[in-house]
């Protein structure tokens, strides 16, 4: 298999991995998500996959433009590193991540920075496969986010969380907050889906969605394409499903 970049010649004939099913609603996830990378590409957005149908792709931009609250400059910031299913345990994160290092280094960049959790949790790859390639742990953001950085230049300032954003918080005091981005092709349906049961229990609620780098700053929680607070306070950057919402929902209220 080769590694495919999607860029703005091929993106309507290529398929994104994160949303690849032919029916009705999984081709509106991937337009979604296509749009979003129609407006990021002038940013320095870089989107990679193995040539197969399946999930296995790198996505990464300078963390100067990137939808984290992280500052930092002339590091690569890798948004998402996916292999699943069939193609697991073949290498293949392995080959697509050097092909991000090699990308950086050409690109005079200071090193590569990512975030994890402290302990595996869904939709972050894994700390150990970092740390196994040279990455540490360079700053954390309350209650178990980690930002990894793999250094070329050992002298170069390395990338930070917001002070916002490291303490858990937001600005909403009262009921559920949603704070999410069309980075990924699963949020806009999902969140509206949530926000419909707080609303149908008459619970206080509010979705931010996330239009633009300088608002991933200034709202996005350390995961940056989701986060929900409750009463002013961090819960998680997992999206979920309507049954497991409301067994969350069972337990607060």
């Amino acid at each position: 298999m080769s590694i495919i970049q999607i860029t703005e010649e091929n993106i309507d004939q290529e398929h994104i991995c994160c949303a690849i099913g032919n029916d009705k609603t999984n081709r509106a996830r991937a337009e979604l998500k296509k749009e979003w990378m129609k407006g990021q590409f002038k940013n320095g957005l870089i989107f990679k996959r193995l040539d197969d149908r399946g999930k296995m792709f790198i996505e990464y931009m300078p963390v100067e433009t990137c939808w984290k609250p992280v500052e930092g400059t002339k590091y690569t910031m890798i948004n998402c590193l996916w292999v699943s299913g069939k193609f697991k345990k073949r290498g293949i994160a392995t080959e697509l991540l050097e092909d991000c290092i090699n990308d950086s280094r050409t690109g005079g960049m200071n090193g590569l920075c990512v975030v994890t959790s402290k302990k595996n949790k869904p939709f972050l790859t894994e700390k150990s496969f970092f740390l196994k390639k040279g990455f540490e742990v360079v700053d954390s953001a309350e209650p178990y986010f980690e930002l990894m950085a793999l250094k070329f230049n050992r002298t170069a300032v390395v990338p930070q969380f917001s002070e916002r954003c490291k303490m858990g918080t937001s600005g909403y005091k009262e009921g559920f907050q949603f704070v999410y981005a069309n980075q990924c092709p699963f949020m806009d349906e999902y969140v509206h889906l949530l926000t419909d049961l707080c609303e149908k229990r008459a619970l206080s609620c509010e979705m931010i969605k996330i239009e633009s780098a300088e608002e991933a700053r200034r709202y996005g929680s350390p995961f940056g394409t989701f986060g929900l607070y409750y009463n002013g306070l961090f819960m998680t950057h997992e999206l979920m499903s309507e049954k497991k919402f409301e067994k969350v929902l069972d337990t607060l209220i």
